[in-house]
């Protein structure tokens, strides 16, 4: 049977994030991408310029659309910027019984930009983070969800992780890509386990996008039967391979993404 993954997020102009590089992740997993698009940006490797929300109902109808025809796996959820998007794909969510949900919360893109809208925050924790299987929050992105200063050390990231946990999600991926050192290491974090997950830090400016496409990563395990573990684990050598492939290919003048296909080209 074939594997399919939808990712339901924002879409980029420029192609290195979101909906677009959530299609390429998929595909170059060997995976079928579904996809539910919840916002259009105009946006480039410089940064974001505009955010054209799409209503709640027509994100409602194409998750509709997408579940009464496709055997979805996985669902992978990105930029989801106001509330009223929010509570329709928690609601679509039950709606249509789906439990493998990789949360990615995106609050700020690369460029500094907030993607978020101050007032979608709790409503994204009390109706969104519940329902997912793993949340995959950077350091900014979980000090904001804890209204906490930024994690400095592994001891703070595994205890920002365990209150995330609180939250309701089955398990919480802190990654620490915004921290120094010479590892990059990523803390996997559930009610009666823990993983350490560590590569070399890749010296890249080639780093849009980098968060979509770890989540999409993950959400292709999934939908190709990988337990958890396995699926993040997998994920994490993926886009470590990407971002090292990264320099191999020039794409616009600012942070440009990481090679997707850099097993193929």
């Amino acid at each position: 049977m074939t594997a399919i993954a939808l990712t339901i997020a924002g879409s980029d102009s420029a192609g290195g994030a979101g909906i677009q590089a959530d299609l390429k992740t998929f595909s170059a997993l060997g995976v079928y991408g579904a996809s539910v698009v919840t916002a259009l940006t105009a946006q480039n490797t410089n940064g974001v310029s505009a955010i054209h929300d799409v209503p709640a109902a027509f994100v409602s109808a194409q998750m509709d659309a997408v579940f009464s025809d496709l055997d979805v796996g996985a669902v992978k959820i990105g930029m989801v910027s106001q509330r009223a998007v929010i509570e329709a794909i928690a609601a679509g969510l039950a709606r249509w019984g789906q439990d493998k949900v990789v949360l990615d919360p995106v609050m700020i893109a690369t460029s500094g930009d907030k993607l978020l809208a101050a007032d979608a925050v709790e409503v994204l924790k009390r109706a969104l983070i519940p329902r997912a299987l793993v949340v995959t929050p950077n350091l900014p992105e979980a000090a904001a969800l804890l209204n906490a200063p930024v994690a400095r050390n592994e001891t703070e990231m595994r205890q920002q992780g365990e209150r995330l946990l609180e939250l309701g999600p089955r398990a919480v991926l802190i990654k620490g890509g915004h921290a120094s050192g010479a590892e990059s290491v990523d803390l996997l974090i559930e009610p009666h386990a823990f993983v350490r997950l560590a590569a070399d830090r890749v010296a890249t400016q080639n780093t849009h996008g980098t968060g979509c496409t770890l989540s999409s990563a993950i959400a292709a395990g999934l939908a190709k039967g990988l337990a958890l573990n396995e699926a993040v684990g997998a994920a994490k050598r993926y886009v470590t391979a990407a971002l090292v492939a990264a320099d191999r290919i020039k794409i616009g003048a600012g942070h440009g993404p990481p090679h997707h296909f850099h097993a193929w080209w």
